[in-house]
């Protein structure tokens, strides 16, 4: 889970690193109980990439499962436990420091797409630009899985939008099929009961 750098217009002066300094609660050492889910169901097929995939869990998941994985983040200290990770568990998997508003500079397409924790920090000219991203690089048919923080939660987390289901349907209104917007928890260090999430999957047409 990790956001854009600092630039004007954006909300918060973090550079990415900065986020990783120490351990963020979202770093939990483990994938999201919701994305594991879907592993264990086989939702996750062929080319499988990690948007904002921080230190790497949901791209080594996708890398267990003998698919080909991809993780990319903007933050370098993150990208760098995560490719020791990679080698401590003899996973194969490719993590890349690319900007997540940029992913068609990427020149490679993919079958299925996760993000953790992203879409939440953006602000809707950064949504359109990830929405836009985001099938430039899946095909029709490819499917794209995502966890964000709900309005249903009542702590407050800095950058963190609380999503609604009215927000995920106009960013994805366009070229999309939104197959299901479902009350979910994203897992955190900080409180056992987690953070008020959407899963959301949708299918690129």
């Amino acid at each position: 889970m990790n956001g854009p750098s600092h630039r004007p217009g954006s909300q918060a002066p973090h550079e990415p690193d900065d986020l990783y300094a120490t351990s963020p609660p979202w770093d939990i050492g483990r994938p999201q109980p919701a994305f594991l889910a879907l592993a264990e169901d086989g939702a996750l097929r062929g080319r499988v990439l990690d948007a904002g995939c921080g230190t790497g869990e949901h791209t080594l998941m996708a890398a267990a499962l003998g698919l080909d994985a991809t993780g990319v983040d903007l933050a370098s200290r993150a990208l760098h436990t995560a490719e020791t990770k990679a080698q401590e568990r003899r996973l194969a998997a490719r993590f890349l420091r690319r900007d997540a508003r940029q992913l068609a500079g990427l020149g490679e397409q993919f079958d299925t797409v996760l993000d953790c924790g992203l879409f939440h920090i953006f602000d809707d000219a950064d949504r359109t630009a990830y929405a836009d991203g985001l099938r430039s690089v899946l095909p029709p048919g490819g499917r794209f899985f995502m966890l964000c923080c709900s309005d249903r939660e009542q702590s407050s987390w800095g950058r963190v939008h609380k999503v609604t289901r009215a927000e995920i349907e106009a960013a994805f209104a366009h070229g999309w099929r939104i197959d299901s917007v479902e009350p979910a928890v994203i897992d955190i260090t900080t409180d056992p009961g987690g953070l008020r999430s959407w899963l959301t999957a949708a299918t690129r047409t």
